[in-house]
């Protein structure tokens, strides 16, 4: 099978996979100071369950989102669609890929690979895999928790450089 990559921040990409992103700012969104404070556990926003119809509807990830030092979520739930064009996706292995600015953190269905999932350094480019054999019609939730950095003296934005659903043959 060939790879077949799909762009989450164009539209028809997005409808072939029933997802729409959603942003909010704050460690936890909606909670004073955005939920800054001193040696919190966890944060909900991170859970495939948690919430974010509230939260603003995002048709740019590429789009900046700070002033000094901001966190910020974004979140897609996607549907594995049976094809895409004349290929079938079934038993695919699919991959999120991504290059957060500046430190990032990619939760899939509520679960991060510590080894893949947290961002090291500031921009770099990342893939984690969302499933090892792609289900038609199954469901994944893909968080990002973003910050900007360096911490001690934040620049520029926060966003995603570019937002990839691939799906690629196991072998």
């Amino acid at each position: 099978m060939p790879r077949v990559a799909l762009d989450l921040n164009k539209a028809d990409d997005r409808r072939l996979i029933k997802g729409e992103w959603r942003v909010a700012a704050g460690l936890v969104p909606g909670e004073p100071n955005q939920g800054l404070t001193a040696e919190i556990r966890a944060t909900a926003a991170r859970l495939p369950d948690y919430d974010d119809s509230g939260w603003e509807v995002c048709r740019n990830v590429r789009e900046s989102r700070s002033v000094g030092f901001t966190f910020a979520w974004y979140r897609i739930t996607v549907e594995v669609p049976e094809r895409a064009g004349e290929v079938s996706l079934a038993g695919s292995r699919v991959w999120f890929e991504t290059n957060i600015d500046n430190y990032g953190e990619i939760w899939v269905n509520g679960q991060i690979d510590r080894s893949t999932g947290v961002i090291v350094g500031i921009n770099a480019q990342h893939r984690v895999e969302v499933s090892g054999s792609a289900v038609p019609g199954s469901h994944h939730v893909i968080a990002c928790l973003v910050a900007n950095g360096p911490l001690a003296e934040p620049r520029g934005g926060i966003f995603l450089r570019y937002a990839t659903l691939a799906f690629e043959s196991p072998g």
